[in-house]
């Protein structure tokens, strides 16, 4: 399989029609790394307006669950797209997902920005730091996959492009970015976590490279200095030159999915595992196989 022969078949598709086939190409084979990267940048800025940041920090879960609640987080959206959203298994998870977030009575506008983020978040890290931009199909898809979770999570009024993400993003943001000490501790938190991946002597250089890639609104509403120029250069020059090494790289096979173990997991989960301990019963899923490229 040559490099581009995925965006070669994507481009001929139709994104209405086969945004499941697409998401499951660009989340498993073409970036698979990068949309992690994404997904966990569009953590952080839910945690600029205050009432999201402070119903998480009365839960402590971040605080001492930070591991746990991130991979289930991840792995719910797995559960979700592995068999199809149509699927059984697609719609019990996102029924789970529902019971996980009926106790805490969230407003709608907030569901669809943290929605906006899981679909602006990926697709901007990818142009900015993936081995090739998405192509209009693949952009078409990400947003066609938020408004199916909006549909399966029975959230209104939901966008159905990108462009209506983008606006839902940059106008909840202009008006409810604020920084608050609680958006500073569940984002202290998160990058606890994120930190931990690493040997414990790069630990606050990770940190400091985190924070480099940050835009400024963002890092003054979880009250985190802006880094200097030098660092913010360095930062990009790096993933720019790993996504200059991947391009060169032959395409991931069919047969290997570059899905990354969970490390709350190490011997396989239930679905019930996901969430809160109080959102407890299904036979075992198998765990994904480990690949860092």
């Amino acid at each position: 399989m040559g490099r581009y022969t995925r965006l070669r078949e994507i481009r001929r598709m139709d994104p209405e029609r086969d945004f499941e086939q697409i998401f499951r190409w660009l989340t498993q084979y073409e970036f698979p790394w990068d949309y992690t990267q994404g997904v966990s940048v569009a953590f952080l800025r839910d945690y600029g307006v205050p009432h999201i940041s402070q119903l998480l920090d009365r839960t402590q879960e971040f605080e001492h669950n930070g591991q746990k609640r991130y991979d289930d987080t991840v792995l719910l959206g797995y559960e979700m797209a592995a068999d199809g959203f149509d699927s059984a298994r697609g719609r019990a998870a996102a029924r789970h997902l529902n019971r996980i977030h009926g106790t805490y009575h969230i407003p709608d506008d907030d569901f669809r920005y943290v929605l906006a983020t899981t679909v602006v978040g990926p697709g901007c890290w990818i142009d900015r730091y993936g081995w090739r931009p998405l192509c209009a199909n693949e952009k078409a898809a990400l947003a066609l996959v938020g408004h199916k979770l909006a549909e399966l999570m029975g959230i209104p009024d939901a966008p159905r492009t990108m462009a209506g993400y983008e606006k839902l993003l940059d106008d909840y943001e202009a008006a409810m970015f604020a920084y608050h000490p609680a958006n500073h501790r569940v984002a202290n938190a998160t990058f606890r976590v994120m930190a931990s991946w690493y040997p414990a002597a790069l630990r606050p250089a990770v940190a400091r490279f985190s924070l480099a890639l940050l835009d400024e609104p963002l890092l003054r509403a979880l009250g985190f200095p802006v880094q200097p120029p030098w660092l913010r250069t360095l930062a990009h020059r790096a993933l720019r030159t790993r996504a200059t090494v991947v391009r060169l790289l032959p395409a991931r096979p069919d047969s290997r999915p570059g899905l990354s173990r969970p490390r709350s997991y190490p011997f396989g989960y239930t679905l019930d595992d996901l969430g809160p301990a109080w959102a407890q019963h299904r036979p075992l899923r198998p765990l994904p196989r480990e690949d860092t490229r």
